[in-house]
């Protein structure tokens, strides 16, 4: 196997940013020559031509929603040159969980490569700032189910499509991050079982663990919160070298039994540790004592679950991941070194086209009615060198996978240049959560209110789990609801001050007009029984989704049919706020 030249690697990309406008010209002219023929491209008159300034004077910019046509012929069986130049054959699955549904998106080899590349990147900067050797990672990732469209194609999660790639997995062994588990774990058939066994596996293998890795920051976060409560059942199975009778799909019983020899020595070694430990604070370097930190995506909607992450992890810093989407990946992690909350991501000028367009924020007086969306003035997209630190744009990319001046929804700030590649950071999703006047909170917006909130709660050693939110418009006026899971049970008297706080933490000139005028009615907060928000994972599993690729939606529209219904469902205490009446 090639050994991975991590120097080498970064010299490269050094070398690569540092003229990433002209890297930019040649990825953009390598793509409309590989995908010149595809019918999408065609319509549009570029006529062979390959320059930046045809390119954007014929293709307009696009979303999912006008793609959806081309892509549905492909999801029926359509093998002729639809959005790229070679027949697509495999589809990936977004997780679905702003809908309700998941949305079909091409997956191909070179994305593949694009992913590997960001993973190479991102790995050769962390490794040379948090070194680990020869070992093993314990990797929470699941796959998701593998089905087949009407037309005979392939179809699953986007993570699953990775984990199932060959070329993956030997580029994952190259730069040292063989999981514990075997594949029969990772691709098992029930989330639950596989979870367990990555926890068993785990501690088979605690001396040899160097990191800790799940996609998403929630992954890793749930699978500590599981082991709080099967811990004992876990030294007991290690104790005696018998796999637990829980594990019941053949496949992961087989290959974790294997794996499993009676060892009294490691099971007392856990127990006592377990049982020494202050609420969990620090499990995970207790367990495993040579690991170097904790990874995974713990931007945007992760932000919330870091506050219990850094309890389990105690001194290990939390390692924000990459970049990306289902349609494509954007930027590499090369400042590790930063906390989550500051992680930027220099843009790889060679894996798409990327512009940028710049955002200026609409004044209230310009907002005439309601929004879906931000309203901000729009001005001509910008190409990656153009743009200035401290603005805020709207990333647009044209990748190797059919998707052509992609407005992708994502609202980032330049933060810097490494050389002359811009680093970004996440600010939003540019659609809204909440709107039901004038007023637009977005995700951002939601977090910090429940983040303000949450302080209330813990001065009486209580926390939010989870969280999501919906407007209600069955009311007059319309008004906004938070739902709460809760560790334990809360008084009357910290739920409505926890209300009046999140009421008043929408600092929004719109949303506070509104609440003063009654336009918009006062907020509920309602809690929901303990273990409601599982049910609502289990759901999206249900309809195919990865555990690996799970978000909690944070704002449940109309569409989320079955998730407000599991929400309101299980809603056990209500409360209303009072700070504008």
């Amino acid at each position: 196997m090639e050994k991975f030249d991590q120097d080498s690697f970064i010299e490269e990309f050094e070398v690569m940013t540092k003229d990433a406008r002209r890297v930019q010209q040649e990825t953009l002219q390598r793509i409309l020559r590989e995908n010149g023929n595809a019918e999408y491209l065609q319509q549009f008159g570029l006529g062979g031509r390959t320059d930046p300034e045809s390119f954007k004077a014929c293709v307009p910019l696009c979303t999912h929603t006008e793609l959806e046509p081309y892509i549905q012929r492909i999801v029926d069986g359509d093998i002729s040159s639809i959005l790229t130049g070679k027949c697509i054959t495999t589809l990936s699955l977004s997780s679905g969980t702003t809908e309700g549904k998941p949305k079909f998106v091409p997956f191909n080899e070179e994305l593949v490569h694009s992913t590997l590349q960001i993973y190479k990147t991102s790995f050769a900067f962390r490794n040379r700032e948090y070194p680990i050797h020869h070992g093993k990672s314990l990797q929470f990732i699941y796959s998701g189910k593998q089905s087949k469209t009407k037309g005979g194609l392939l179809s699953s999660t986007a993570t699953t499509n990775l984990f199932r790639s060959e070329h993956f997995k030997q580029t994952l062994k190259s730069i040292m991050s063989q999981p514990c588990s075997p594949d029969e774990v990772i691709f098992g058939s029930d989330f639950h079982q596989s979870l367990y066994c990555h926890l068993l596996c785990g501690l088979i293998y605690s001396d040899e663990v160097q990191y800790i890795f799940s996609t998403f920051a929630h992954s890793i976060l749930h699978a500590f919160r599981t082991l709080e409560q099967v811990w004992e059942e876990l030294c007991a199975d290690i104790r005696e070298g018998v796999l637990s009778s829980r594990i019941t799909v053949p496949s992961i019983r087989e290959a974790v039994t294997k794996l499993l020899r009676p060892n009294p020595e490691l099971a007392d070694s856990i127990y006592k540790k377990c049982t020494g430990l202050n609420n969990w604070y620090g499990v995970i370097p207790e367990l495993w004592p040579n690991a170097k930190y904790v990874y995974g995506i713990m931007t945007g909607s992760m932000l919330p679950y870091l506050k219990k992450l850094r309890h389990y992890a105690g001194n290990l810093p939390l390692l924000s991941a990459d970049y990306g989407s289902s349609e494509g990946w954007i930027g590499a992690n090369v400042n590790p070194q930063l906390p989550p909350e500051l992680a930027t991501f220099a843009v790889l000028p060679d894996i798409g086209y990327f512009e940028f367009i710049p955002l200026e924020e609409k004044p209230e007086q310009d907002l005439e009615s309601t929004a879906s969306t931000i309203q901000y003035k729009e001005s001509q997209p910008i190409g990656l060198t153009e743009v200035k630190v401290g603005e805020e744009y709207e990333i647009i990319f044209t990748n190797f996978a059919g998707f052509y001046r992609y407005r992708l929804g994502d609202v980032v700030k330049v933060m810097g240049f490494h050389n002359s590649t811009p680093e970004l950071q996440f600010v939003c999703r540019r659609n809204l959560l909440l709107t039901v006047n004038i007023d637009k909170n977005t995700e951002k917006d939601l977090q910090l209110a429940v983040e303000a909130a949450s302080n209330l709660l813990a001065k009486e050693k209580l926390e939010v789990m989870d969280f999501t939110s919906q407007v209600d418009l069955s009311t007059d006026p319309g008004h906004y609801v938070i739902y709460w899971e809760l560790n334990a049970e809360a008084t009357e008297e910290v739920l409505k001050s926890c209300c009046d706080c999140l009421d008043r933490s929408f600092v929004d000139a719109g949303y506070v007009g509104s609440r003063k005028v009654n336009a918009i009615g006062a907020l509920e907060l309602r809690v929901v029984e303990r273990g409601t928000f599982q049910k609502i994972l289990d759901h999206f599993l249900g309809l195919g989704a990865a555990v690996s690729q799970f978000k909690t939606p944070r704002c449940v529209g109309v569409s989320n049919s079955v998730v407000l219904q599991i929400l309101r469902s299980n809603v056990v205490k209500n409360c209303f706020s009072t700070p504008f009446s």
